[in-house]
């Protein structure tokens, strides 16, 4: 029978001494194995459209704006990355032919980016097929999806993110 890698880990934390970080170490190794084990299952879906998690994410986002476009700083701080991941998806995503970008007539420093109908309809595709292979069935029971997103949102909050209290589902 193979054993639990992690839980062995914070048995050596507790034999060499760190008792009062293994509980941390844990955690901490178990989020990121978890992000291993979804990201494969998103990939699965979003590889054949061509996208990244981060491009998906942008193109999602823009085709929920209201007219389709928005600034690029305003994407890369509603998807809460650094202007330099924004200007690297968006130009991947124009090479695609699925965002174009234009500089606002009123003021020339402000970039916006927009969805293209290619892109809108790879966008839904892609997000059928994620609704359907990973957001419906993550993994665990409904009522423990509801109590691992709260706990998720306390630790964001404690990293500083903006957070809703308390999250609450629909």
């Amino acid at each position: 029978m193979t054993r639990d890698p992690i839980r062995e880990a914070h048995r050596q934390w507790v034999a060499h001494g760190w008792r009062d970080a293994a509980d941390g170490m844990a955690m901490v190794t178990s989020l990121v194995r978890v992000h291993q084990l979804v990201q494969a299952r998103i990939d699965a879906v979003l590889r054949p459209h061509d996208l990244t998690f981060a491009r998906f994410e942008t193109l999602r986002l823009l085709a929920f704006s209201t007219r389709g476009e928005l600034p690029m700083a305003r994407v890369g701080s509603l998807l809460q990355v650094h202007p330099a991941s924004v200007t690297s998806a968006v130009g991947r995503l124009e090479a695609q032919g699925f965002v174009t970008r234009t500089r606002s007539e009123e003021d020339r420093r402000v970039v916006f980016a927009a969805i293209t109908p290619t892109g809108r309809e790879v966008v839904e595709a892609a997000t059928i097929g994620l609704n359907e292979a990973v957001f419906s069935d993550p993994g665990l029971p409904t009522g423990d999806v509801t109590a691992l997103t709260a706990t998720l949102a306390r630790l964001r909050a404690a990293a500083g993110d903006p957070v809703d209290p308390p999250y609450s589902p629909t």
